[in-house]
């Protein structure tokens, strides 16, 4: 096919990044639909989008040596939009004055990160693939210095009552009632930037590795072919993880050339240049071939969200909508990559909870490298 073809369809719903960290968080390096899905979604200017991404770059930064600093005593971190800091917790005292030395803000909490941790693996464990469906995911709110479980509203299982009798006894529990379960967002709409699998379900292109892409695991399995949107043959997945994980990786064929490029959706494309992780309180955005460009704010990270077609461990919750097709899609922060699109609830009418499968674990999974710009 045309290489104009490939290069549009591949950027489709994201590919790229690699390393460099500082360099490449400078709020210079935001693209511009970055910028623009930020005001419209997270109601800022474009002054207060370039300072919140500066302050997210930082707290990044520091969060490594932050957490040293803590060392057994810490009790989480995450980014504070209003103060524009990362904010430590720490169950001693004694180690907040170390914390604030490295630049981040420290608060005493009751719980260490590795407490809470330990809990939440303690219910991966206990739930199993059998968890109660009205039971919809935990994680740990490191901001509630809590484990979370939310539960389908109006429920009275007492399969759910033994569930959340267990998840009390591992630890600390908050349990959160939603009004909607999280599904998949895979689908059979046509139209957009995507690729196809066995030439049916649509699913969005996550980020570029050597020799094809990475994207969501229940999009497709091993041995499944995928075509372009023109149609012409694209390549084959190579390995896939679903439920358990939710992640894939995609070989092209020879024709298609992996870019650096996240498609803007008639804003300008996005060149992501690295892959650092962002903390709880960042900002996110996300590509999807079938609702564009939105963006939102990391809630969780490890979350278990139970679907009714398998329990998937490891996804990070954003406040950030999506929709059937913009699955495997790519998610940044400023310029870093972040992962691929899992599933949620709501849509981008009304609004909705999203959850995407770190980039990194991916990459790590299959030993790929990203491919960056």
């Amino acid at each position: 096919m045309k290489r104009t073809s490939l290069m549009k369809s591949v950027g489709v719903a994201g590919l790229v990044a690699g390393a460099a960290v500082a360099v490449c968080l400078a709020p210079s390096a935001a693209a511009q639909p970055v910028a623009d899905a930020m005001q419209r979604d997270l109601g800022l200017t474009a002054e207060q989008v370039q300072t919140r991404l500066a302050q997210e770059a930082m707290a990044m930064n520091l969060a490594p040596a932050a957490q040293s600093a803590a060392g057994q005593a810490f009790g989480g971190s995450w980014y504070d939009a209003a103060a524009g800091r990362l904010v430590v917790g720490v169950t001693d005292t004694a180690r907040a004055d170390a914390v604030r030395a490295t630049g981040a803000d420290a608060v005493t909490v009751a719980h260490t990160q590795a407490a809470l941790d330990a809990a939440k693996s303690a219910l991966d464990g206990y739930a199993g693939q059998t968890a109660p469906k009205e039971v919809t995911g935990w994680y740990v709110d490191e901001q509630a210095n809590s484990l979370v479980v939310t539960v389908e509203q109006g429920v009275a299982n007492p399969a759910v009552q033994q569930f959340l009798d267990f998840a009390r006894s591992a630890g600390p529990v908050r349990v959160d009632s939603v009004t909607q379960a999280p599904h998949l967002f895979g689908g059979n709409v046509v139209g957009g930037d995507a690729y196809y699998i066995n030439n049916a379900a649509r699913c969005s292109v996550g980020f570029s590795v050597s020799g094809g892409f990475v994207s969501a695991g229940h999009c497709g399995s091993a041995g499944d072919s995928v075509t372009g949107p023109d149609g012409s043959a694209m390549g084959t997945f190579q390995a896939s993880s679903f439920p358990g994980n939710d992640y894939s990786y995609v070989r092209t064929d020879s024709s298609w050339t992996p870019t650096s490029t996240v498609d803007g959706y008639g804003n300008g494309d996005v060149r992501v240049a690295g892959s650092t992780a962002a903390g709880v309180g960042s900002s996110v955005c996300r590509s999807g071939s079938t609702s564009g460009w939105h963006c939102g704010t990391i809630q969780a990270t490890n979350q278990t969200v139970n679907y009714s077609e398998g329990t998937v461990s490891g996804l990070t919750k954003t406040n950030a909508c999506a929709e059937p097709g913009d699955s495997g899609g790519s998610w940044v922060s400023g310029s870093q990559a972040q992962g691929v699109t899992s599933g949620g609830s709501g849509d981008c009418t009304s609004g909705g909870t999203t959850y995407f499968q770190p980039v990194n674990e991916i990459l790590s999974a299959y030993g790929l490298s990203l491919v960056t710009g």
